[in-house]
């Protein structure tokens, strides 16, 4: 069997091919690629004959996903796929499984970097003291005692709850489902909006998502309030977001995902105040980058076996 993985995944060679080797086996013929390819007919050509392939957040489109003619399986080393034309897999009778929970730990290490940074004006001191400041004016509010709203409570935003009430905040949860969780209260969306301190959110990116915070949304906030996002960028309207931080309707924001990524020059989050971006960074960290490469392997060798793991179609 063939398995071409079309894009680089971010971990050295030699650990990638021990990886393969241990979970995989010899007789399984692994090809990788040292970087990305946006031409469908050169992307097509990279994974033609492989019956199974691994991409992370590479676009997948109808069209190369056909072109992979000998394709039957398909391992998503990314927790979203929303890159990935579902329907043309289907439609081909290709078998998806993505990697999930590979970057929980990464993303809540993120977004509580993201709000202590923006609570503690961490940048802004940086800055001063290299130019012979004080702390004047640059005096910023602890965790302890806030409320903390987590929108989405699936791995990722059960260990932000849980990271948050360590910290000694009041955890207020809105999700479609909902579980038991120390500490957790679950409450509607309005309520979540209007009590919280910081809002952070942890959704997949659906119909129902899409803007799920808008003008409205914003609206509803606290001026002292701060939004966290390394969900995904069309959860949050960006344009309604910076008029937001601009009129002082809430007091910044912590953004590390973007409807287009890289985003455009002009993205209206550039010029606002109080705004932490990031290059949707939430999911790379050495370990995470690692534990997905093991996920997808895996994934290959239990499709192989018959038992396919973490299958999302």
């Amino acid at each position: 069997m063939k398995v071409v993985v079309v894009e680089p995944l971010g971990v050295a060679q030699e650990k990638l091919d021990r990886l393969a080797e241990e979970i995989l086996g010899q007789d399984v013929e692994v090809v990788y690629y040292d970087h990305r390819e946006t031409d469908p007919r050169k992307l097509i050509a990279r994974g033609e004959d492989a019956e199974a392939v691994i991409v992370a957040n590479q676009p997948l489109s109808g069209e190369v996903i056909r072109g992979f003619r000998k394709l039957q399986f398909l391992s998503v080393a990314f927790t979203g796929y929303d890159h990935i034309d579902m329907e043309a897999c289907r439609e081909k009778g290709v078998v998806v499984s993505n990697c999930a929970g590979y970057s929980t730990v990464a993303v809540a290490d993120l977004v509580f970097g993201m709000v202590i940074s923006l609570y503690r004006r961490m940048r802004e001191c940086d800055s001063v003291i290299r130019q012979g400041g004080t702390k004047d004016g640059l005096i910023g509010p602890e965790l302890e005692g806030k409320k903390f709203g987590v929108i989405g409570t699936g791995a990722i935003g059960q260990r932000v709850a849980a990271i948050a009430n360590a910290f000694g905040c009041e955890v207020l949860a809105y999700s479609r489902s909902r579980k038991e969780l120390p500490g957790v209260r679950y409450v509607e969306l309005s309520e979540l909006l209007k009590e919280s301190d910081i809002i952070s959110l942890h959704v997949p990116l659906t119909e129902q998502t899409k803007g799920l915070i808008g003008k409205e949304e914003l609206a509803q906030m606290k001026k002292s309030a701060i939004l966290i996002n390394t969900a995904r960028g069309p959860v949050v309207d960006s344009a309604a977001l910076a008029e937001a931080l601009k009129s002082g309707q809430i007091a910044g924001c912590g953004i590390d995902v973007f409807e287009q990524e890289p985003p455009m020059k002009d993205h209206p989050l550039y010029h606002t105040p109080n705004t932490l971006i990031t290059p949707h960074i939430g999911f790379a960290t050495i370990e995470a980058l690692q534990k997905r490469a093991k996920i997808a392997y895996e994934n290959i060798a239990a499709w192989r076996a018959g038992n396919p793991q973490n299958r999302v179609d």
